[in-house]
């Protein structure tokens, strides 16, 4: 990266890459004040979640400013050494790509695959090198502002999360079991584990009958179709345009199929509009809205046509949403409360680069501070054994009072994050909200969704929004699958220019090698506010990766072999990276290298340590202000460099070389949080024409 000044930053993170225009919905949601009555968490009154279908982060945001997309200057390497957006394709490869057919957002872009068996295979063990022989070309297709520019505005007006991610590595159902059970049933009751659509019929307790039993209101916003229940295949319907597309999983829980009229059940999750004889999608919610009924939790299911699951149109959900947010904001005063969260359950089969956390397939995989029981699918006759998740990363926009200005969140979320954060709301009136469904695995990993408000200052910015009208479908028919082709001559994308504010993340990690008995090993301790899943990989392809959860305030140390070189990278939540190269044969004396953060003073201090017995040469480039120093170290001798982070807002790559051994070479990348909000790395602001 270039070195720039402050100046140049701070242009940069008020840079936008296309201007916008918005329609009355977004209007109205930008000017409403906050409900500002405590300042905390407790200001919400109600909670929306809207979860539509089968989109990935960087199909979908991979270009949008300022999120980790495909600027990532730390995206991992593949085994064939390549970066992971050259994905593999029989002796070539295919880079993301954008279709080339006019008004894309509105084309109906092919299905992908999206079962546990292909999305375990793409994934590969954490290789993540085989997205197009199980997904087809089309999983490295991605739209941009100009496809999607309401998705895009709307990401620019709120806070994106652009480390959320599904919950599984598979379909829509178990997706949704995540986020309204916080599991599948993993220990085996209630007809579990279920990582397909079977639909069976299941017995496992639910995230509402909690919130009924604690006298929290809830309610399912949808459309009947053709009925809710066996007859009317549970809301599926040949009609795209009414029904829940069979997208109220609850209605899979025997509990709910056995309710009858006057049980809660039923009544808050088996009623619905009746499109087909009148009226349109939001009318109930639309009364309730008005008639200040909302209640305090409550989950939005669309129709098929509505749901951006392809081949279905990207803005026909767009109007979808659009709609949504007019009727949450008809009445200002039930606004003023609200949080809307805008989410989809799974990728489809399209790719994104980020590889997700996940626990240790097996004991030589890894390692957890934390149990990770109930973590590990044991496989069937069916489908293969593997990690649950966390599956690939999918869009989430926090839309409320308290989430205005074009923030990014980058604490790693998944589906269950939407009920710890519903547990963090109302849980502590009422100590039986928690979840027991969510492993302690998943609790370590996962955020609650907190972090990415403000509710001590809600945020006055109001920017503007591109209309939708022109979004509502103009008919009532499926068309054909749009099937793009790769070009044939590729080139990686490029992200828009820009930086944008980011939310202060709970993250203090700590990773540092040494070598002890002709072993690497390396450290990693936790000293944060969250739990964190690194992982590893190696240039040796055979090898790896592996994969380490670290509780808060806990550590773990974990050591290799090499026969002769070795190059191992660690990769963490937030662009967190640390890097180990070298060769232990050519050792000629022993370079200690580690580092601390001054949170005070917003800086960080590089401790080399000469422990050997001759001199070592040492070089130390700082990539984001172009600095570089060397020293000569005496055996013995330590030499601590303190980097103010000021000018970089608290990001730092430093390269660390020397002639401790051949090839020695260190990076240390990442974010120091000091508590306080922040904005977007600096590396992914600069477009490559600038370099």
């Amino acid at each position: 990266m270039i070195p720039m000044d402050r100046r140049t930053f701070l242009q940069l993170l008020g840079s936008s890459a296309v201007s916008t225009m918005l329609p009355t919905s977004i209007a109205r949601a930008l000017a409403i004040p906050a409900h500002h009555r405590t300042g905390s968490i407790q200001d919400i009154e109600h909670i929306v979640i809207l979860m539509q279908e089968n989109r990935s982060f960087d199909h979908y945001f991979g270009t949008l400013r300022g999120v980790r997309g495909f600027g990532d200057p730390h995206a991992v390497n593949l085994p064939s050494g390549k970066a992971v957006w050259y994905q593999p394709d029989g002796g070539n490869y295919v880079l993301p790509f954008h279709p080339t057919a006019d008004h894309l957002g509105l084309q109906f872009l092919e299905d992908l695959a999206h079962d546990w068996s292909s999305t375990h295979a793409a994934w590969n063990q954490g290789h993540y090198d085989q997205w197009v022989p199980n997904k087809g070309s089309t999983t490295m297709a991605y739209l941009t502002r100009n496809d999607i520019p309401f998705h895009y505005a709307l990401a620019d007006a709120f806070t994106i999360c652009d480390a959320y991610h599904c919950s599984l590595m598979g379909p829509t159902d178990p997706n949704r079991y995540y986020m309204w059970t916080g599991w599948v049933g993993n220990d085996g009751s209630g007809g579990g584990p279920v990582v397909d659509n079977a639909e069976a019929g299941y017995g496992w307790s639910t995230y509402p009958e909690r919130l009924e039993k604690a006298g929290i209101s809830w309610k399912i916003y949808q459309d009947i179709g053709t009925g809710l229940d066996a007859n009317g295949y549970w809301g599926w319907t040949n009609d795209a345009y009414i029904g829940n597309y069979g997208d109220t999983s609850l209605l899979y829980f025997n509990q709910y199929r056995n309710a009858m009229p006057g049980n809660p059940l039923y009544d808050k999750a088996r009623t619905g509009t009746n499109i087909a004889l009148s009226g349109t999608p939001f009318d109930i919610l639309r009364s309730d809205v008005l008639g200040n009924r909302l209640p305090q939790v409550s989950w939005i299911v669309a129709p098929e046509a509505y749901t951006e699951h392809p081949n279905w149109p990207a803005n026909y959900g767009a109007w979808y949403v659009s709609q949504v947010l007019d009727t949450l904001t008809s009445n200002p005063e039930v606004w003023s409360k609200t949080a809307l969260l805008i989410t989809y359950d799974e990728n489809d089969g399209f790719f994104d680069h980020m590889v997700p956390p996940c626990a240790p397939p097996s004991s030589s995989q890894g390692q957890s501070t934390v149990s990770t029981v109930n973590e590990i699918f044991p496989g069937n006759a069916n489908y293969p054994s593997g990690p649950y998740g966390l599956g690939p990363r999918v869009p989430m926009v926090v839309v409320s009072p308290w989430s205005k200005g074009g923030w990014v969140c980058s604490e790693v979320f998944d589906h269950t994050s939407i009920i710890q954060f519903i547990e963090r709301r109302f849980a502590p009136h009422h100590p039986d909200l928690k979840e027991h469904n969510i492993s302690p695995w998943r609790r370590t990993v996962c955020g609650d969704l907190t972090s990415a408000f403000d509710f001590s200052k809600p945020h006055a910015h109001r920017p503007t929004l591109p209309d939708t009208q022109g979004y509502a479908p103009p008919d009532k028919n499926r068309h054909p699958d749009y099937a793009p082709v790769p070009p044939a001559h590729q080139a990686l994308p490029k992200q828009e220019p820009g930086m944008r504010s980011a939310r202060a993340i709970p993250y203090e990690l700590h990773v540092a090698a040494r070598v002890d008995d002709n072993k690497l090993w390396i450290d990693f301790k936790n000293s944060g506010r969250a739990g964190a899943c690194f992982h590893v990989r190696s240039t040796d392809a055979s090898a790896g990766p592996w994969y380490y959860t670290v509780e808060r305030e806990k550590s773990l140390s974990e050591s290799w072999s090499p026969q002769g070189s070795y190059d191992q990278t660690v990769y963490g939540p937030n662009g967190f990276l640390r890097r180990f190269k070298g060769q232990l044969a050519t050792r000629r004396t022993t370079l200690r290298v580690n580092s601390h953060y001054d949170v005070d003073r917003n800086g960080l201090d590089l401790v080399l340590v000469n422990e050997g017995h001759a001199h070592c040469e040492v070089s130390v480039d700082n990539t984001y202000n172009g600095e570089s120093i060397s020293y000569v170290l005496a055996p013995g001798e330590r030499i601590e460099k303190r980097w103010h982070l000021d000018e970089s807002f608290g990001w730092y790559d430093l390269i660390v070389r020397a002639n401790a051994e051949e090839g020695f070479l260190q990076r240390l990348a990442g974010h120091l949080e000091t508590g306080e909000d922040s904005v977007s790395d600096p590396a992914m602001a600069v477009p490559a024409w600038q370099v």
